[in-house]
């Protein structure tokens, strides 16, 4: 699986250059076009495996309830990939290692690549974002995508990211949700609301829109369906 990201970071795309009977998994509906001879298995989990409840934890995580698995021919193949919302996307290579991240991020993974839905407590709950994100491990090549442009924050002590703005990061990272001023009534009227706040030595990727704030901007100026 080689991936190459074209035409960042405000539209983003990634392709995916394929083996020959190589396979790679991503996130159902994320797919723009592909060889003919490439062939697409659907289920909730991995390939050949899934159930209702992995796909509601999907679902309950901020990613669609099915995932597709690529599969190239004999003689290789390409799949072009996309996101929801404009923005950038980034390869990260894994080594036997893990990451978390926010839900709506994840975009597809080689094979060596194993993800895990992951109750994060009553810290996700009055954050406002998901109570599930993803734990993503393993080997192999993970593919994520934000609003906006994406870019690395090297933590090292303390470092505080706004909720919305938080793509992934490394998981020796502690972190916990905190008011962003002095009290929860001038946090809001601040405009920022809850933060999360890391600490220890890691990355966290930071994307530079935030999709709830942009949700709730552009909401009301749109015309009722009639």
């Amino acid at each position: 699986m080689n991936t190459v990201i074209e035409m960042g970071p405000g539209s983003a795309i990634a392709k995916v250059a394929l083996a020959p009977n190589e396979t790679f998994t991503a996130e159902g509906g994320s797919m723009v076009a592909m060889n003919g001879d490439v062939t697409i298995e659907t289920t909730t989990h991995k390939k050949g495996k899934g159930s209702i409840a992995q796909g509601l934890k999907r679902m309950f995580s901020g990613e669609g309830f099915f995932m597709n698995h690529f599969t190239a021919s004999s003689n290789g193949g390409q799949v072009i990939l996309s996101s929801t919302l404009p923005g950038d996307m980034m390869v990260k290579q894994m080594n036997n290692e893990k990451i978390v991240v926010q839900g709506g991020s994840y975009v597809a993974s080689s094979t060596g690549i194993d993800i895990d839905f992951e109750w994060q407590g009553f810290k996700s709950v009055f954050s406002g974002e998901s109570i599930f994100w993803l734990g993503v491990r393993g080997t192999g090549s993970v593919v994520l995508n934000s609003f906006g442009a994406i870019y690395p924050v090297e933590v090292d002590g303390e470092y505080v990211v706004d909720t919305g703005h938080i793509v992934a990061f490394t998981e020796n990272l502690l972190f916990s949700i905190s008011k962003a001023g002095k009290s929860i009534v001038s946090s809001f009227l601040g405009g920022e609301g809850l933060v999360c706040k890391f600490k220890g030595t890691g990355t966290v990727w930071c994307q530079s829109h935030n999709p709830q704030g942009f949700g709730k901007a552009i909401g009301p100026k749109l015309k009722p369906r009639g």
